[in-house]
């Protein structure tokens, strides 16, 4: 069986290493090709990408099959002296010979990952993860690693799995994987986060697009024991020491899923078609034989930045045997020193050298949107600069007329209620408390099927409704298919935690005289209202939100 094992990778392997060769050589023969030159350069780019990381997976699996083998031998040698297994010695010295082939008694064992982390030695578990949502998607063009960690003000990462998903079309999320690892040992805490992601994105969790993942504590060492370096506050160090472990553990999750791997973080904004883009730039890197390590889709910290899934075992190790010496950002950059710079060469040579092998892609396709940092109290207004100007508000000029606007929320400077509607900019409200309305209003009342309500920006995330309905007052209502509010409007929707409300209106509710936002709690934060979407027609065939 395991001799089996190895011939099919080998073949499968030999297989893919004459296909690439025999591309390029059709390529080049047939000139009238139909498929632009360009489409097939990137393919064959592909493939070689697929063959070293076939070739990397196959030697992890010869081993493992090592290790294995000198397991089961010394199992054999100890049943070969149980009495009872007497007449079976001759067929249990056949296996040990076979077995012998395989693995090599004897041998140097290298240094792995439990000379950095002893205490992984005393619990098998703890390189699994403690909780997995998982389809097994495999597979896959790229793996996008998420961190996320309970944060003691605003949690950004559904907003930050909106922006990720919305801005991939189909064929690209077919091509994605998205690992959400939650970095906290308790228990209840993970699951609470996966319940909002399940109810957020139900269909992309269930499509194998979305994973979920947080290690055991026992992967963990006891940072406090741990001496702090760089003069750092224990604190800070305990944080960083911790975030770097979060990262080797999340690479080599990611590494066997896909043929490249993305670090971002729970706190960005992505730009539309941004997968398409950083595939064609990589191969396009690859094809024209310019080997790279890093390339860089946004220049702030450890965002955007991509790998070749077969570098990530030796990024992780470097991550771990030097965890607690300095910040992870800092170990990436020791890693290309170590790689490109030579002691005798002068700063300039050096930076040079790095750049070679650490590429930028400009413009950058991931922004910074936070404000709190993961360090309590740390509070960081980066923004990367290269990412170009940032849509705060969706105008649709195509809203119908209305007879009115109102709102019980006071505006602030220029954006108004009427000017969001219009298309010429976001509503911005001071402060909204429980009782406070926004309403639009038809004179004469009109067929509305469609809404949709988006609240705070890029630059004001937190500025959002966080309890609030959509309400209609039709001509008639539908006894006992709708709520009413006491005053007499159907409610037909509500506000979502990333602060987005839309659906479709049962045409029975037709004509509709006015729209309701109705906030029910006080808010800590003002209010935008970056996205008004109001539409006419009928809803047959559509799924109807009451």
């Amino acid at each position: 069986m395991v001799c089996l094992a190895r011939r099919r990778h080998v073949l499968l392997l030999v297989f893919l290493i004459v296909l690439v060769p025999f591309c390029l050589f059709i390529f080049l023969a047939d000139p009238d090709l139909s498929i632009e030159e360009k489409e097939i350069t990137s393919k064959i780019a592909e493939l070689r990408v697929k063959v070293k990381q076939l070739n990397f997976l196959h030697q992890e699996r010869l081993q493992e099959v090592s290790e294995l083998a000198i397991q089961l031998s010394n199992m054999l040698s100890s049943l070969k002296s149980n009495s009872s297994l007497i007449g079976a010695s001759e067929e249990i010295s056949e296996v040990q010979k076979l077995l012998e082939n395989i693995s090599s008694p004897g041998a140097v064992h290298m240094p792995s990952v439990h000379h950095f982390l002893p205490h992984l030695l005393y619990n098998p578990s703890s390189l699994k993860p403690s909780y997995q949502k998982t389809k097994g998607r495999n597979g896959v063009s790229m793996v996008l690693g998420v961190p996320t960690v309970k944060r003691a003000a605003q949690s950004y990462l559904l907003t930050t799995l909106q922006s990720l998903i919305q801005n991939l079309n189909q064929e690209e999320q077919n091509k994605t994987l998205i690992v959400v690892f939650v970095a906290e040992t308790n228990l209840d805490y993970v699951l609470s986060v996966e319940n909002e992601i399940e109810t957020q994105f139900s269909s992309h969790v269930e499509s194998g697009l979305i994973e979920i993942i947080s290690p055991p504590a026992s992967y963990y060492p006891d940072l406090t024991k741990l001496t702090p370096t760089l003069g750092d506050p224990l604190e800070r160090f305990q944080w960083r020491s911790k975030q770097s472990l979060d990262f080797a553990f999340l690479m080599m999750y990611a590494q066997p899923r896909g043929l490249f791997y993305t670090q971002l973080e729970d706190d960005i904004l992505a730009k539309p078609g941004y997968l398409t883009t950083m595939l064609d730039f990589a191969y396009t890197k690859i094809a024209a034989n310019k080997p790279w390590l890093i390339i860089e889709f946004c220049q702030l910290g450890f965002i955007g930045k991509m790998f070749k899934s077969v570098d990530l075992p030796f990024l992780a190790q470097f991550f771990i045997m030097f965890y607690n010496e300095k910040p992870v950002d800092w170990l990436l950059d020791d890693v290309v020193t170590v790689k490109t710079c030579n002691p005798n060469i002068n700063q300039k040579m050096c930076l040079e050298a790095k750049k070679a092998i650490w590429m930028q892609h400009r413009p950058s396709l991931f922004q910074h949107l936070g404000v709190h940092s993961s360090l309590n109290g740390k509070i960081q207004n980066l923004k990367d600069k290269f990412f170009g100007k940032m849509t705060l508000f969706y105008p649709h000029k195509t809203n119908p007329k209305f007879a009115s606007t109102e709102s019980s929320i006071a505006s602030y400077g220029k954006h108004t209620l009427e000017g969001a509607y219009l298309g010429k900019g976001y509503f911005w409200g001071l402060y909204p408390k429980a009782g406070d309305h926004i309403t639009f209003k038809y004179d004469p009342p009109i067929n509305l099927s469609r809404y949709l309500f988006r609240s705070g920006n890029v630059e004001y995330p937190s500025d959002r409704f966080y309890n609030a309905s959509v309400e209609i007052l039709p001509a008639e209502m539908l006894d006992g298919e709708v709520t009413v509010t006491p005053d007499g409007y159907a409610i037909v929707g509500k506000f979502d935690k990333t602060g987005l409300a839309e659906g479709f209106i049962n045409p029975k509710l037709f004509p509709i005289s006015e729209i309701r936002l109705n906030i029910h709690s006080k808010s800590g934060n003002w209010v935008i209202l970056s996205e008004v979407l109001v539409q006419f027609g009928n809803t047959a065939g559509l799924r109807v939100f009451f």
